[in-house]
């Protein structure tokens, strides 16, 4: 394993993973990820985008270097990094405010420049008010809007996501896309972002890459030209509907 920087390339993210294997409880090995490649540049949106278990969530890990025992490299973007899980994950003897602050009190930054940024990042998460309110008192989608100013506290390079929205009603699924939308145009960060949603994939990502079932390899990796802002009319276009079948049919659900 390598997780070397290319010179010229600390902004980018470029994962290339030649295998990676469990061991079983019987003494074997089950490989889950195999030949799987690809580069995102500063500041866009990659969306991965596979079957249950095929290894999504670990490649995530990996990509965060919690999972250091594969064969490839990672070149990450050189700083921070942000997690966002499908649960909010808060602290309930923590105000949410307080729960913002948590990654930048690990980390050690100086807590009054800090709280003044997460209380922006609440108000941008259409938060503000709440910030002396416990988990509790909150909704679902208000608890990930949490989750998520919480991740860019303290100004990471990369933001990985891990289904985010998935544990939504439908109708907050929609908003928290858009809420998502707004936060990286207005924070230029890269973001790792992983769903089973197609629609979900498309309407978000710049970069989609799609992988088959265990052991995973890369069925196709490609840019969805849409541009931004993206609003939810464009659900409704023959462009957003041929991405979408082209996801389908890499998936092996039907022609494209």
């Amino acid at each position: 394993m390598n997780d070397a920087h290319p010179a010229g390339e600390a902004a980018r993210l470029e994962v290339r993973i030649r295998r990676k294997a469990f061991a079983t409880t019987a003494g074997d090995r089950l490989e889950l990820l195999r030949d799987v490649g690809f580069t995102l540049a500063h500041r866009e949106v990659g969306v991965l985008v596979g079957p249950s278990g095929c290894g999504k969530t670990t490649m995530l890990r990996i990509v965060a270097g919690l999972e250091r025992d594969f064969e490839g490299a990672i070149a990450r973007p050189a700083g921070r990094i942000g997690m966002v899980f499908q649960q909010a994950l808060l602290l309930k003897w923590r105000t949410i405010l307080d729960n913002v602050l948590l990654p930048a009190e690990i980390v050690g930054l100086p807590l009054k420049a800090a709280r003044a940024r997460a209380r922006d990042l609440l108000n941008l998460v259409g938060l503000a008010g709440y910030e002396d309110k416990y988990p509790q008192q909150l909704s679902g989608g208000m608890q990930q809007r949490t989750a998520i100013a919480r991740a860019f506290v303290h100004d990471p390079k990369l933001i990985l996501m891990d289904e985010p929205f998935g544990a939504l009603d439908a109708l907050t699924r929609e908003q928290m896309n858009l809420e998502m939308l707004k936060i990286w145009r207005e924070s230029g960060k890269t973001i790792l972002f992983v769903t089973h949603s197609i629609q979900e994939a498309v309407f978000l990502g710049s970069h989609c890459a799609v992988l088959t079932a265990g052991p995973a390899r890369m069925a196709e990796y490609f840019p969805i030209e849409l541009p931004f802002p993206r609003t939810l009319p464009v659900k409704t276009t023959d462009e957003f509907g041929a991405y979408a079948r082209r996801i389908y049919a890499s998936l092996g659900l039907g022609a494209g």
